[in-house]
């Protein structure tokens, strides 16, 4: 039980290390007069076994085990720039960050950089 209990430790211990504010709040990201700030989901999961056993027919047993897994979505998009600030949402997988950055770069220079773009 003192091997099982070491792993759960140490698969606790770097998931409290990976998440932080800038798990799921990326680096900003300057394209002209914009600041883009990306907004990501992260999900995780994680397993733990154990066992032990002491038949006098089948011997003595041992046992173990963890696993994990987890995965990085990105959900929207902070838009900073002189009309003030607004989140694009990604709506779903076909529509990727880098299109969604162009997407609102283009409705801003679309607008001439004044006013709101159109949506």
């Amino acid at each position: 039980m003192e091997g099982i209990d070491n792993l759960f430790d140490k698969s606790v211990s770097e998931i409290e290390r990976m998440l932080n504010t800038k798990t799921v709040v990326g680096e900003p990201i300057k394209i002209e007069n914009h600041t883009l700030i990306p907004l990501v989901n992260v999900g995780f999961g994680f397993g733990v076994g154990s066992g032990e056993g002491n038949d006098p027919q089948r011997g003595v047993g041992s046992g173990g085990g963890t696993g994990g897994g987890g995965g990085v979505k990105p959900v929207a998009l902070v838009v900073v720039n002189e009309e003030g600030v607004r989140v694009e949402t990604i709506k779903s997988g076909t529509t990727s960050v880098l299109e969604k950055v162009a997407e609102t770069i283009g409705k801003s220079a679309s607008a001439g950089g004044k006013g709101k773009p159109d949506d």
